[in-house]
């Protein structure tokens, strides 16, 4: 069979490779927010939207223009995969998988791929009009990488190599099954009496950030304190969000090696943390404590 499997590591940024990062990313940014834009326009006016290979011409325009030529200190590839990137977001919406695409923000899943021209030497990376970069290489890249991707982390830039390879079909050791209950005071209930204590990431660092917050909210918005404010507030949304992913990966490893058939309820979260604020004519009851369920949900990842 073949395996696709995904190796992620931190850069090692400097002040000048940070800011080329930032650069191509923001290049990204203003593609994809100028397409989605345009679509959006010609949707209202009852015309079909812009197919890639259209987008990808008005991309080689624009690089040639007076006023969007800066494109063309960016690499063409990763402008044209932030349009595929956009197509694909297109086709999964129409076939009803995901939401429509949305405008993507500043500092808000910064990131950016390059499929082709790139070259990988030991524990450092080549990339075109950026050159090599080194990154902290925790473990082997097993299997023909296809794509690397940049995406900003918090303070960090982190690089992920998709790799493909021919593995043998795997048989699972285990012949067990288990279904799983999951919760809040307990994070998930095995039926086989095994229970396992929830995280709370966000309730440990909630003062923390509670309190980067408050500092933020009297600096003057944009200066050069607020900016440092907002790093800090980033540092500690990350540090979160690492602490989660690093739970629930570790908990999903431990249960999927020991069991071969695992049972798990399907919860619609999405429905179970809406607001209980209700509106003008028919207020909701009891919104602070409903508040409190929703961010203890969410919490649990």
């Amino acid at each position: 069979m073949i395996q696709r499997q995904g190796y992620r590591y931190r850069l090692k940024t400097t002040p000048a490779l940070g800011r080329a990062l930032a650069q191509y990313a923001g290049a990204c940014r203003f593609v994809w927010n100028k397409v989605l834009c345009l679509n959006e326009g010609r949707y209202l006016a009852g015309v079909p939207r812009l197919t890639y290979y259209e987008a990808a011409w008005l991309l080689t325009q624009w690089r040639h223009s007076e006023e969007y030529g800066w494109l063309a200190t960016v690499s063409i590839h990763a402008l044209q995969h932030c349009l595929r990137d956009l197509e694909r977001a297109y086709t999964n919406c129409f076939a009803g998988r995901t939401a429509p695409p949305r405008f993507r923000k500043k500092f808000l899943s910064d990131s950016f791929r390059f499929p082709t021209d790139f070259q990988v030497d030991g524990h450092r990376l080549k990339l075109p009009k950026i050159g090599w970069m080194r990154f902290w290489k925790s473990r082997e890249i097993a299997g023909t990488i296809k794509n690397v991707t940049m995406r900003r982390d918090g303070p960090h830039w982190t690089v992920a190599f998709q790799t493909e390879r021919e593995v043998d079909t795997p048989v699972h050791p285990s012949t067990s099954a288990i279904g799983i209950d999951l919760g809040i005071a307990t994070f998930a209930a095995v039926s086989d009496g095994t229970l396992y204590p929830p995280l709370n990431a966000y309730r440990r660092l909630q003062g923390k950030l509670a309190t980067a917050q408050q500092r933020a909210s009297t600096k003057v918005k944009f200066s050069k304190n607020w900016q440092k404010c907002q790093t800090v507030i980033r540092r500690i949304h990350a540090t979160i969000a690492r602490c989660r992913k690093d739970f629930l990966h570790k908990l999903s490893t431990t249960i999927s090696k020991n069991h071969a058939v695992i049972v798990v309820e399907d919860l619609q979260i999405r429905n179970m943390s809406q607001s209980a604020q209700g509106t003008v004519e028919e207020p909701g009851r009891n919104v602070a404590q409903k508040a409190g369920l929703n961010k203890a949900i969410l919490d649990q990842g």
